[in-house]
């Protein structure tokens, strides 16, 4: 296990400075390791919070966070993490002890150990509702103008981080925000080709609906700022009423006075408006006007930021999607549902990626996988590696060899990206399951008994990377076998499903497990429960999510399977296994089968130690169908040849007693090796007398 990096020396907590506190600023300290975090005594005096009421956790800020900025900070954090910045910062809006609205602002410098990795995140927290005045200023007209003036300037910055529409519209609905300003009513109207769309409107009982949708041409306050690029400013009802009498039936019945409605410019052309109505009367001085100005600029900007970054995920998301399958196949004997749900990144999209194969003869091929990297290039690379993939396994090759030649596909594109993958093929008439994995994370099972347990698969290296050294003929990607019994279901998911912004992974799959658990069979419905452990909260990986359950009522597990290792040159294992399978036959009732059945085995045993290198293992269960079905697996991929051996040979009958002991066997290739096995009805052939 590597050692961890060694985190630069700072004391705990980190000192305040004197002068913070004489200008109402506190300071905190944020152990991102240990979950804790303390405030010194002006930062809890900034939030209205006792010493004896703070828990020293991020969570004891809750009561003093307004609803939605808990998660619009966490993001924030996140986000700053994620984008390898030292630095960010946040306007939130906080309650006081008795509930009266303010503004905090937080800003953190991030600390990272030599390896990158955060651990700690120093910051100052101020009180942000209230701006020094001005030197001999009295009255209500100045103060009215420097209340107006810090609104205006807190609400541009708080814009300034709006990502999308949605940010948008809740900061300027919220009453706490432009309410500031004294308006009764904020409305937002965006272009949406020769029309305006009102997608915001402010308190509710003063909104003065001019329609969702408005031409630009039509007689109307907002639909003229916008065609004409030029301010409407109303100072009476007598003038809303002369002006605009399809809108005056609207606001006669309000206590509306006063409107203003700016033209929302980005780079010279229109792209909406915004509407301020009041109770006032009268001019607007032109102070008040050139505030209202830089108001709009900021709204516009902050618009315009949105629109593109929307569009542009929508066409990265829209190409992503492209690059999964349209649709999933139905296949007999198990339900499966998958899930897909991308990091709201603009256009960073990453390369997550699911498939499902049919494979005939009641296989199923199921997989999952992520690319490196979050852009056009890793998606890219997911739709190649999702096609060569899907065309190796149909093609016949073992779960081994297709990881293998993916890998080295993905070495030739020379794209310096690597990824992980899980494969799994799943016979879904006898219940097992083949595994590889490429560095992923492991899958999960849930039993039909509720269990559930991740299971712990033999892994090779992410797809792309240089072999290693091997001897022998192994691909480098080991198989697992997995036994899904009726009502099992298999979980494969990308590590977007356990990532927690700040938290350690290990919780985030304890998270996972636990909802598996309790989670409703259905599988549509598990893929949405889990879903639902991501959140919205945007600003994380993206996942990807296949379940798969197999069909049928849980049975109890006395049908096996039994397992048994050879190694070369133990003679006691053979033996025991002999053992193990007469004493299983009997339990299941085929005891007039018991020297047929041992002693098949005994001669694909011995040929596993005499013929080949490294031994391998023995394993016998019941399938589905009533048969008991032994396997000997080995690590050599030359495929046994049955002889004609001569009268006086002392060798060369093994399969030929298999042949004629057992009612079906056969040889199949598996990753480096492969697996020599045969079948026995539980009921006798009529003519075994």
């Amino acid at each position: 296990m590597a050692r961890r990096a060694e985190k630069p020396a700072v004391g705990w907590p980190a000192r305040p400075d004197t002068s913070l506190a004489l200008n109402r600023m506190g300071t905190f300290d944020w152990d991102l390791d240990g979950g804790r975090m303390y405030l010194d005594p002006t930062a809890l005096e900034v939030l209205d919070l006792r010493p004896d009421e703070y828990d020293g956790t991020p969570g004891g800020l809750r009561s003093r966070l307004a609803p939605g900025e808990e998660a619009r900070l966490d993001t924030r954090v996140a986000q700053a993490i994620k984008d390898g910045r030292s630095h960010y910062g946040a306007y939130v809006r906080s309650r006081a002890r008795d509930g009266s609205p303010t503004w905090t602002h937080i800003q953190g410098h991030i600390l990272r150990d030599p390896s990158g990795r955060p651990y700690r995140v120093i910051g100052i927290l101020r009180d942000a509702a209230h701006d020094p005045g001005e030197p001999g200023a009295g009255g209500e007209e100045i103060e009215g103008r420097r209340r107006m003036t810090g609104v205006v300037e807190r609400t541009t910055a708080i814009l300034a981080h709006a990502r999308t529409v949605n940010d948008v519209t809740d900061i300027l609905k919220d009453p706490q925000a432009l309410g500031h300003l004294g308006a009764v009513s904020v409305m937002l109207g965006v272009v949406d080709g020769g029309r305006i769309h009102l997608v915001a409107e402010g308190q509710l009982g003063s909104y003065v609906p001019e329609i969702e949708y408005t031409r630009i041409d039509a007689r109307l306050p907002m639909s003229e700022a916008v065609r004409t690029m030029q301010s409407v400013i109303l100072v009476s009802r007598e003038e809303f009423q002369h002006r605009y009498p399809d809108l005056w039936p609207y606001i006669e019945p309000l206590s509306v006075r006063s409107g203003v409605y700016l033209p929302l410019i980005a780079q010279g052309r229109p792209i909406g408006a915004l509407g301020l109505l009041y109770t006032r009367e009268g001019e607007f001085t032109a102070e008040e006007r050139n505030l209202l100005m830089a108001l709009g600029s900021g709204v516009a900007q902050s618009l315009q930021r949105a629109i593109l970054f929307e569009q542009e995920h929508d066409l990265a998301e829209g190409l992503q999607r492209a690059m999964l399958p349209r649709r999933i196949p139905d296949v007999p004997g198990a339900r499966i549902a998958v899930r897909y749900r991308s990091a709201r990144m603009g256009r960073d999209i990453g390369g997550d990626w699911y498939d499902v194969v049919p494979l005939g003869e009641g296989r199923v091929g199921v997989m999952i996988g992520d690319v490196e990297g979050h852009d056009t290039d890793a998606a890219a690379v997911m739709g190649q590696l999702r096609i060569v993939m899907r065309a190796y396994v149909v093609e016949g090759h073992t779960p081994g060899a297709a990881m293998a030649r993916a890998s080295a596909f993905l070495r030739e594109l020379e794209t310096e990206r690597f990824a992980t993958c899980t494969y799994a093929e799943v016979d879904l008439t006898t219940g097992m399951a083949r595994l590889v994995r490429a560095g992923h994370l492991d899958p999960v099972v849930r039993r039909g008994d509720g269990s559930v347990h991740r299971v712990q698969v033999a892994g090779g290296l992410p797809l792309g990377l240089p072999p290693r050294e091997q001897s022998g003929t192994g691909s480098g990607y080991p198989v697992t076998s997995l036994e899904l019994h009726p009502g099992d279901t298999l979980l494969l998911c990308t590590d977007g499903l356990i990532e927690r912004p700040g938290a350690d992974p290990d919780s985030g799959m304890r998270e996972l497990l636990a909802a598996v658990h309790s989670g409703p069979i259905d599988v549509e419905e598990l893929a949405d429960v889990l879903c639902d452990l991501v959140g919205d909260s945007g600003g994380g990986d993206d996942m990807a999510m296949l379940v798969l359950r197999r069909r049928g009522t849980p049975t109890a597990r006395g049908g096996g399977p039994l397992q048994q290792r050879l190694e070369p040159g133990d003679t006691k294992a053979p033996a025991l296994a002999r053992h193990l399978i007469r004493a299983a036959v009997a339990a299941w009732g085929a005891r007039h089968r018991a020297d047929e059945i041992e002693l098949a085995a005994d001669e694909l045993m011995t040929n596993a130690l005499v013929h080949t290198e490294g031994g391998g293992h023995v394993s016998m269960r019941l399938t589905a169908q009533g048969r008991i079905r032994i396997e000997v697996e080995d690590s050599s991929s030359a495929l046994p040849r049955r002889r004609e051996a001569g009268d006086w040979a002392v060798s060369g009958r093994g399969l030929m007693l298999v042949d004629g002991l057992a009612d079906e066997w056969g040889v199949e290739p598996r990753g480096g090796g492969k697996c020599v096995w045969c079948e026995f009805e539980l009921v006798a052939p009529e003519d075994a007398a």
